[in-house]
């Protein structure tokens, strides 16, 4: 490969990733306006679960102000991940093969998909019972007052953790059809993995036992699905 060649390429990927980065400034600015309403839409499965006489504090004098527009960043970066796929699929697809882009083109759809189911079931399902739980178990002298920094750097860090997990079966495939491992060597090492899941699950989500198992279990399910659909090498 040539220098210019090199070049080109290294070009090419900066305005993709200029593009990346300007739509998500877009989604920043426009979505700053509505910062209050976003935060209250994100708050709302902690606030719906909170005893009567109870309410989400800000321990920092600038937190009230910060926190939605914090929030805002984070969803704009959510939000940003399906661009930054495709402009990903636009760099590399010149040098695959006809074949390796009819492969690519459905998988790239289905890791945004993927990304996003991850992401949903996180915030509508795992985050409600993980707060009923939680705040079931507050002893009668406590009274529950959570923090909005805290809150969100617990959704945010917990969400994006399902959605990347999400993305297991889409790397499983990966491995076994481009020939890196065996479908019959990852069954084997099935043990190790899913002490792994746990491993992850433990770096990636609050240090708790519940939602560490609550990421764990699906990526192990995740890893069985991409098993499935991996072909036979």
């Amino acid at each position: 490969m040539t220098k210019e060649s090199i070049s080109n390429h290294l070009l090419e990927l900066r305005t993709r990733l200029l593009k990346v980065i300007s739509l998500f400034g877009i989604l920043v600015i426009v979505g700053i306006p509505f910062a209050s309403e976003i935060y209250s839409f994100v708050a709302a499965p902690l606030i719906s679960l909170l005893p009567d006489g109870s309410s989400m504090i800000a321990t920092e004098v600038a937190s009230p102000f910060m926190a939605p527009i914090k929030l805002v960043i984070y969803i704009a970066l959510l939000f940003s991940m399906p661009w930054l796929f495709y402009q990903s699929w636009i760099f590399i697809s010149p040098g695959l093969y006809k074949n390796e882009k009819r492969f690519t083109a459905p998988l790239m759809l289905s890791t945004i998909i993927l990304f996003f189911s991850g992401i949903s079931f996180a915030f509508f399902i795992v985050c409600p019972i993980i707060f009923k739980f939680f705040i079931g178990m507050a002893p009668d002298s406590i009274q529950v007052m959570t923090d909005i920094n805290q809150y969100l750097s617990f959704i945010f860090k917990l969400v994006f953790a399902f959605g990347i997990a999400f993305e297991i079966p889409i790397a499983t495939i990966l491995i076994v059809n481009s020939g890196l491992a065996s479908k019959a060597s990852l069954i084997k090492a099935r043990p190790y993995l899913v002490v792994l899941f746990l491993v992850i699950g433990m770096l990636l989500t609050p240090p708790d036992i519940f939602s560490q198992l609550f990421l764990a279990i699906p990526m192990w399910i995740l890893f069985e699905i991409g098993i499935i659909f991996s072909k036979n090498k």
